[in-house]
């Protein structure tokens, strides 16, 4: 299989093809996704990334360092991708400012828009589906082998957070917050509101549904 060892080693970053084997370096690890040019692994980037920065386990530089001037510049990108994605489903994490305060805005909110409204990128000539990217990091894992975040209150909000995004489109989310934090809306906001939103906020409330989603999962 092409890739098999890098395909191993990328599964201790939250890769999900195939069980990790031994412990992988992060960096080095990160520069082979970035020179495979494999849209499986690219479009799995942003999961791949959050865990390797969550666990401490992620630099910039040295990653960089493995990589040509064009790979670097794949590289760059594929953290646009992933800090787009971060924006486009509302999660803040304390190392993106850290890690990357100083990469331009305007970039993370080209990318972020584009995911949101779905549009088909292109990095590098390679094709990246938007609908893979986010479905990738929405059923993202822990990172194998390395330690895990704490349950609690953070915890519990990043579910809730994840549990949002997978019903509703990035616009829509923010329309639902703002109704649920009694923020006021224009005149366009709340009629799409009424009539696109609340339907579905309304089948989320219904008992029966709710009951039969459960019993589904179990």
């Amino acid at each position: 299989m092409e890739h098999e060892d890098l395909i191993k080693r990328a599964a201790e970053l939250g890769f999900r093809l195939s069980e990790p084997s031994g412990r992988a370096d992060a960096a080095k690890t990160l520069a082979e996704v970035v020179q495979s040019r494999d849209r499986r692994f690219w479009e799995a980037f942003p999961v791949m990334l959050a865990n390797a920065a969550e666990t401490g386990e992620f630099s910039y530089e040295e990653t960089a360092a493995c990589l040509d001037e064009s790979e670097s510049k794949d590289m760059k990108l594929l953290i646009f991708l992933s800090l787009g994605l971060y924006e486009s489903l509302g999660l803040k994490f304390k190392w993106t400012k850290r890690l990357f305060g100083d990469f331009p805005a305007r970039l993370i909110n080209h990318f972020r828009d584009k995911l949101g409204s779905g549009q088909e990128l292109t990095i590098g000539e390679i094709a990246i589906l938007p609908e893979n990217v986010r479905a990738n990091f929405l059923k993202r894992p822990k990172p194998a082998g390395r330690p895990v975040k704490p349950a609690g209150e953070a915890a519990e909000k990043l579910d809730l957070e994840l549990a949002v995004s997978r019903i509703f489109t990035p616009r829509q989310k923010e329309l639902f917050l703002r109704k649920l934090r009694r923020k006021k809306m224009t005149k366009t906001e709340k009629e799409y509101f009424s009539r696109v939103i609340k339907k579905k906020a309304q089948a989320l409330a219904n008992e029966d549904l709710h009951r039969l989603a459960r019993k589904v999962l179990e």
